[in-house]
């Protein structure tokens, strides 16, 4: 005798209710789990990163490696980082962000003791450049499942995301600087791959649950109508390319920023380094606010106006005679700079997904990657002030990019519903929109300037469903 399989709505609802008693495990985390689960993923990224950041005076010393030797092997670092971002694209697509990411980041904690346990200049380059592509795939997968998470909160998130990597290289950093005065390279190393283990213990799991599909009574409304197209390419690598101007800033001052205080306005060691955690701390706590920025005055304004501010605020630093002024102005950059790159990735995964975030990270991490070399270059034939000078260039180029930048690619900033005179940036040149009161018929210009916050919250419901439809055929 044969029987048949029960058929019918409600008979696939038991069903679907059977399994999730049996196999608690499929069910998606919660938000805030999930949440907090990427923030510790980006966090320690920073740490891990700041933790080697702190010990390359060591390693190169170890190695005999010279400036120029240690140059070729951090340019092995950035090799290996740029190399692996496409493939972790892929592999996003196919097995899942979730994943992904929580085998990055083991990967990324394995692989921070490879620095320091390599004795000689081939295996350091070998090392780095390893410990680059791990950190390059970590990169990739926290942005792609931050995009995800923004999708699901239905508010941007990411900004606030790359706060927890700022405050996990600065602690990172201050961690490494203690460990140098009493213990040597690879204790400290294995110290850190021990902590990052840990970390992973916990969110590597809850991240690979995030890649389970929403119960279909949670799916947005939208989602039925997510667009299919090809990927917008140029509009990405132009992404990138914001992305890419503000972070030459960032590496810049990284690296330089000491420097140029101590030789050009005679600072003590203690008050250079301020100057950089100055500029961190400023990026961290920006990057803490950039959720409430973006909805306060749009994502526009918030892109333009911040690397305009990071323009001001280098020119003041490179141009004072004062150290005070100079802090100051590193603290402005950070500020500045603090929320372009995140809104300018978070806007790649949305058009283009883990692909999209990819692409642009790659075409933004040259910049990261290539300022500091760049600003060596031009500090030799033309001084460290006027080297450091180019980040306000390339602050003011990624304001510029941002407003070449049309439609819904880079959303508009929300405007008030009474009647009032604003002035509004739109495409290259300012348009004085005038708002009337609601049912009253608005202008064209105004029709087309009304959106902002809602577009951010549709935007984003739109990409979870388009990312659940993935998940479902994966």
């Amino acid at each position: 005798m044969v029987i048949s399989a029960p058929s019918g709505p409600r008979a696939r609802a038991l069903l679907a209710s059977a399994r999730a008693r049996t196999v608690p495990s499929s069910t998606p985390p919660s938000l805030r789990r999930l949440r907090v689960a990427v923030a510790v993923l980006f966090g320690l990224d920073g740490f891990v990163f700041g933790s080697w950041a702190a010990r390359v005076p060591d390693v190169s010393a170890a190695t005999g490696a010279g400036h120029t030797a240690l140059g070729v092997a951090l340019l092995c670092l950035s090799l290996g980082a740029l190399a692996c971002m496409q493939a972790t694209a892929a592999l996003c697509t196919r097995f899942g962000t979730g994943r992904v990411a929580a085998l990055a980041g083991v990967a990324a904690s394995v692989s921070a003791v490879l620095p320091g346990v390599v004795g000689t200049l081939p295996a350091l380059c070998a090392g780095l450049f390893l410990f680059g592509a791990v950190t390059g795939a970590v990169n990739v997968a926290a942005n792609s499942v931050g995009v995800q998470v923004e999708a699901r909160a239905g508010r941007p998130l990411l900004s606030g995301l790359h706060a927890a990597f700022s405050a996990g290289g600065l602690v990172g950093a201050l961690v490494g600087g203690l460990a140098s005065a009493v213990t040597g390279v690879a204790p400290h190393l294995a110290g850190v791959a021990i902590v990052g283990l840990l970390a992973m213990a916990w969110a590597g799991p809850v991240l690979v649950r995030g890649d389970r599909p929403q119960p279909v009574a949670d799916l947005p409304e939208p989602a039925a109508e997510a667009p299919r197209g090809p990927r917008p390419t140029g509009v990405l690598v132009l992404l990138g390319a914001v992305a890419g101007a503000t972070a030459y800033g960032e590496g810049a001052l990284s690296d330089w920023g000491a420097l140029h205080l101590r030789e050009q306005l005679s600072a003590a060691p203690a008050l250079a380094a301020a100057g950089y955690a100055g500029f961190s701390s400023a990026m961290a706590a920006g990057r803490l606010a950039g959720g409430r920025l973006v909805l306060a005055v749009g994502e526009r304004r918030l892109l333009v106006g911040g690397s305009l501010l990071a323009a001001a605020g280098a020119v003041a630093a490179v141009t004072t005679t004062s150290l005070p002024i100079a802090l100051a102005g590193f603290v402005l950059v950070g500020l500045g700079l603090a929320n372009v790159f995140p809104l300018a990735i978070a806007r790649a995964g949305a058009l283009g997904g883990p692909s999209g975030v990819a692409l642009s990270t790659t075409v933004g991490y040259t910049g990261l990657l290539g300022g500091p070399p760049v600003i060596g270059f031009l500090a030799e034939h033309a001084g460290l002030p006027a080297a450091l000078g180019t980040v306000a260039l390339m602050a003011v180029l990624a304001a510029v990019l941002v407003l070449g930048i049309e439609g819904e690619q880079v959303r508009r900033p929300p405007l008030p519903r009474r009647g009032w005179t604003q002035p509004v940036v739109f495409g290259r040149r300012p348009v004085a929109v005038v708002l009337r009161p609601v049912g009253v018929a608005l202008r064209p210009a105004a029709v087309r300037a009304h959106v902002g916050a809602c577009s951010y919250v549709r935007d984003l419901q739109l990409l979870e469903g388009s990312w659940t439809q993935v998940d479902q055929r994966v």
